[in-house]
């Protein structure tokens, strides 16, 4: 999924009608609820130059279309989370779509009842327990079920900006439901004003997604675009869905291939605290810290520490640095990495026996080195230069490679 200009219940199904769920299957399988006094229709339109399909639910008492924003209206039937929950227990739906369906009215009850100090079962949704959104949730789990098996990806999420006006007040974008439901997730806002993401959208997307993240190497089957209500001069009002094959055995990506890069410059520290910092950070998991030589203000030398680590070392390595260091402050960015694929081999040498750390790319071999902890203990315990275990470990796998 790219919600690059936010996510709502109808613009889900729409892009996933725009991949080819069928309308009609969708709408016997919705029969399957209690629920009557609406209709569903789908239209071709263009938004930023971009044909989506735009998904609708019609009231029939108040011919109602979406809105993608946060101002569903009073005069719909509020239901609670038990009552939702016992109309989709009763039904004839699958197992997996009542499941997934129940999960995320759950979240939704979960995130009203922390914002408005109630308990989860006896919420009523004021934006979200009407028709319209009971449709776009089951909808969405039955339309997604016909793609399965599959891993459901997304990439980080556009909430928006500015205000918006909800039952009890006033609140900044994100409302204060999606802003929960999204909470681990990664967003971020650009220019466009509103609304982008609505807490419909944001359930769906915290029950279905497995992984946030970057775009994985893939190869396209298939695309879909649901259209939002809103014209956003300048943005494509779309959510993209696509449908692929990921390439699990991607040669030249690294199993990390996003990491964090934190820095920090000193010019007051003991040369002797390097060290130490730096084996701390490596056993704790560091995948490389180093220093380098620079010169900072009123001509002082002094070095900058750079450590590489994952995501989730961010704050392990902050505090490291803070505590092993005189730095008052560092920064840290996100980067993507590259990496050859590798393995250890045991070679036999006329010293004993060593390991050579061998590189591939493409499946072919473009590297390889033997283990300098291997050689220097061999060069100490033999009373060799360290340079001719080397030499003899380099031999034996070249040796061992010529009769494969």
């Amino acid at each position: 999924m790219d919600p690059f200009s936010g996510i709502s219940g109808d613009m889900m199904l729409g892009a996933l009608i725009d991949l080819g769920v069928s309308l009609e299957d969708l709408t016997r399988k919705l029969n399957l609820l209690p629920l009557r006094g609406y209709r569903l229709s789908t239209e071709r339109c263009l938004r930023a130059g971009i044909t989506a399909t735009k998904f609708e639910v019609r009231l029939e008492s108040v011919m109602h279309t979406h809105q993608h924003h946060h101002d569903r209206s009073d005069s719909h039937n509020h239901r609670s989370y038990k009552e939702i929950r016992e109309m989709i227990e009763a039904s004839s739906l699958s197992s997996w779509v009542k499941q997934e369906a129940i999960e995320a009215f759950r979240k939704l009850a979960e995130a009203e009842g922390k914002i408005h100090n109630q308990a989860p079962e006896s919420v009523h949704f004021h934006e979200v327990g009407a028709i319209d959104s009971i449709v776009d949730i089951v909808g969405t789990m039955i339309a997604f079920e016909g793609l399965l098996p599959a891993q459901i990806l997304s990439a980080p999420v556009n909430v928006g900006q500015g205000i918006l006006e909800c039952r009890h007040g006033i609140y900044p974008v994100p409302g204060p439901a999606t802003q929960e439901l999204l909470r681990g997730v990664p967003t971020f806002a650009n220019s466009v004003t509103g609304e982008l993401t609505t807490p419909t959208g944001a359930t769906l997307l915290s029950t279905l997604v497995e992984e946030f993240g970057p775009r994985p190497a893939m190869h396209i089957v298939s695309t879909g675009y649901g259209a939002g209500t809103l014209e956003t001069p300048g943005n494509a009002n779309v959510l993209r869905i696509t449908v692929a094959d990921r390439m699990e055995n991607w040669p030249s990506s690294s199993p990390e291939a996003e990491v964090v890069v934190l820095e920090a410059t000193i010019d007051d520290m003991n040369p002797q605290l390097c060290g130490y910092l730096q084996e701390r950070a490596l056993e704790a998991g560091a995948l490389d810290a180093y220093f380098t030589a620079i010169q900072m203000k009123k001509n002082r030398p002094a070095v900058k520490l750079t450590i590489v680590c994952s995501g989730d070392q961010i704050e392990t390595m902050s505090r490291l640095i803070f505590a092993e260091t005189t730095t008052i402050g560092l920064r840290y960015t996100v980067a993507q990495r590259k990496t050859l694929q590798r393995e250890f081999q045991r070679v036999e040498t006329e010293y004993g026996a060593l390991t050579i750390k061998v590189s591939f790319l493409n499946g072919k071999c473009v590297n390889f080195i033997p283990e300098y902890e291997d050689c220097r203990q061999i060069a100490l315990e033999k009373g060799v230069p360290l340079k001719e275990v080397m030499a003899a470990g380099i031999q034996s796998y070249l040796n061992l490679a010529g009769n494969r």
